[in-house]
């Protein structure tokens, strides 16, 4: 459930109609609901009841400060995959003490500052990255918590480019390579052993996956047992999936029951870390964009916004479908099939294909489901400002990232001298 809806034939953002920020801010904008940031962590959080549990946000969903701080507020962890992100954390209010470092390629300078913030924990993935972290916590006097991330080589039934899960994946790490570096973890004075981590891929519509990766790490957990490793926590990521178009994921109650029910068929009353990022964020956000051209042609027809892929990527590079609605309900327009395209010189410049909408030049639209991976993966492509990103708290409005400017653009940038 989002907290986007039409009143009077104008859609809102919680009580504030979405035009009328259009008209104070511009287009295109990135809006947020506070609301629903708030109501689909609740939803993840309590699903767990007494179970012991730590809600990590995926930062790279959405980095904003304001996501951030609304976030932390509520007493949730975060999931960082840089010292970028750990940095937004830490200014956004957030505890590095309840932050957990994933990735593949954390770097030496990374590690250090994780290790000097006092992060929760490290989900590494490659022997080298733990001799690096055992030689920086002992340069450092440091203890460093560490959990393996393993690769079940589960299909996770997802697009390819989020499959994180199989074993032609570059994360994580087989069962038999993970017992190797548990056991030279375990013999390092600078090394804690906190869990074992897992995350098969993103956008996942299914619980069957879930629950075959979990069988296995469960499975795992009895081996480190059984040599004397003992395991504080499971880290089972993120990914679940949500609505785009016609997905019919299931809900994070059904999601954490079923984690919770593997367990308890499995003897063992693990604490249990998850990563939501999309599932939180995506339905928080629509992209507002203003139509500025009706383009037609024998073969097509286009409309053509101010919103472009720079803006949003993911139609482009995932072929995903985003739903694209109008601001302003028309009375007895007739809707035509349009490609909604923006202005950046590529032909895979689209943000939707043939949408039916009764749209005149002039009118707003709303690109819905944008919250995650939205504004974080955009880009300057064409030489495009970022937008403006906006959160909607009740019937209040604050800009929380403002529209970059064309001399921004350029100006770590210097011409050859003389």
């Amino acid at each position: 459930m989002d907290y986007f809806n039409y009143e009077n034939d104008c859609l809102h953002a919680e009580q504030v109609a979405l035009s009328t920020i259009a008209d104070e801010v511009g287009t295109p904008c990135y809006v947020y609901s506070r609301a629903t940031v708030e109501r689909h962590w609740h939803a993840f959080n309590d699903a767990f009841g007494e179970h012991p549990h730590r809600i990590c946000y995926a930062v790279k969903a959405n980095g904003n400060l304001a996501v951030l701080d609304i976030l932390s507020r509520l007493g949730s962890g975060f999931d960082i995959v840089s010292a970028g992100e750990l940095r937004r954390v830490l200014a956004a209010g957030g505890a590095a003490g309840e932050t957990i470092f994933s990735g593949v390629g954390k770097q030496p300078w990374e590690i250090r500052e994780a290790l000097e913030a006092g992060i929760n924990s490290f989900n590494i993935e490659s022997q080298g990255e733990l001799q690096k972290i055992r030689e920086i916590a002992a340069e450092t006097g440091e203890v460093a918590r560490i959990s393996v991330r393993i690769n079940p080589d589960i299909d996770p039934m997802t697009h390819p480019y989020i499959s994180t899960g199989l074993r032609e994946n570059k994360f994580g790490l087989s069962a038999d390579k993970a017992l190797e570096i548990y056991q030279l973890a375990s013999q390092d004075k600078n090394i804690h052993i906190s869990g074992v981590a897992c995350h098969i891929g993103s956008q996942l519509t299914e619980l069957a996956p879930y629950r075959d990766a979990l069988d296995k790490i469960l499975r795992f957990t009895r081996q480190l047992e059984e040599k004397g490793i003992h395991v504080e926590h499971i880290d089972f990521g993120g990914g679940l999936g949500v609505r785009y178009h016609n997905e019919a994921p299931p809900s994070p109650a059904e999601y954490c029951g079923a984690l919770l029910e593997q367990l308890e068929l499995f003897g063992k009353r693990y604490p249990v870390t998850i990563e939501p990022g999309r599932a939180i964020m995506a339905n928080a956000g629509i992209l507002l964009t203003r139509v500025h051209y009706l383009k037609h042609s024998a073969e097509s027809n286009f409309c053509v916004v101010d919103a472009a892929m720079n803006d949003l990527i993911r139609p482009a590079l995932y072929q995903a479908y985003q739903e694209i609605i109008e601001v302003n309900r028309s009375s007895g327009s007739t809707a035509t099939a349009y490609d909604i395209v923006g202005p950046v010189c590529e032909s895979s410049d689209f943000l939707g294909k043939g949408r039916r909408l009764p749209v005149r030049e002039g009118d707003l639209l709303a690109i819905r489901t944008v919250g995650a991976y939205g504004a974080v993966m955009s880009s300057n492509y064409n030489a495009r400002p970022r937008p403006a990103e906006v959160m909607v708290d009740g019937s209040r409005f604050h800009v929380v990232r403002q529209r970059e400017s064309l001399e921004s653009l350029y100006a770590g940038e210097s011409r050859l001298p003389d």
